[in-house]
């Protein structure tokens, strides 16, 4: 499927489209170290958040789309090295807002979930202004 939004994203910081079909989407993201937050190589969480948030935008996969909240858990850290995996489902499609249930795994362990309420405007959020 085509990607329809978010064009310019930086995919090395927001990880890179596996997979967009209606609805959902996979993006994998490789944890570099300039996203470490401290010396231990501790990613620090708003690029997981990055990540979890392109993958719900890909879910909706519209131009218009934006975010309007996330309610999100950190479960487990990541570092340095760390390839971390986002799947997103949009549970209310075909609707001017989308509830995206988000998931990113790190091989077998839940690293972060989410819930990301977006919406879908009449124009660019941007247009006019």
């Amino acid at each position: 499927m085509k990607i329809k939004t978010h064009e310019n994203i930086d995919r090395s910081l927001c990880g890179e489209p596996v997979a967009v079909e209606e609805g959902t989407s996979r993006v994998r993201l490789e944890c570099i170290q300039c996203m470490e937050a401290d010396a231990s190589g501790l990613i620090h969480g708003g690029f997981i958040f990055g990540l979890a948030d392109y993958a719900a935008m890909l879910a909706v996969n519209h131009p218009n789309v934006v975010l309007g909240a996330a309610e999100t858990r950190f479960l487990k850290p990541s570092r340095v090295g760390d390839v971390l995996v986002a799947e997103a489902r949009d549970q209310t499609p075909q609707e001017r807002k989308h509830l995206v249930q988000v998931e990113v795994s790190c091989g077998a362990d839940v690293v972060f979930t989410g819930t990301f309420t977006c919406f879908v405007t009449k124009e660019h959020v941007l247009a006019g202004g």
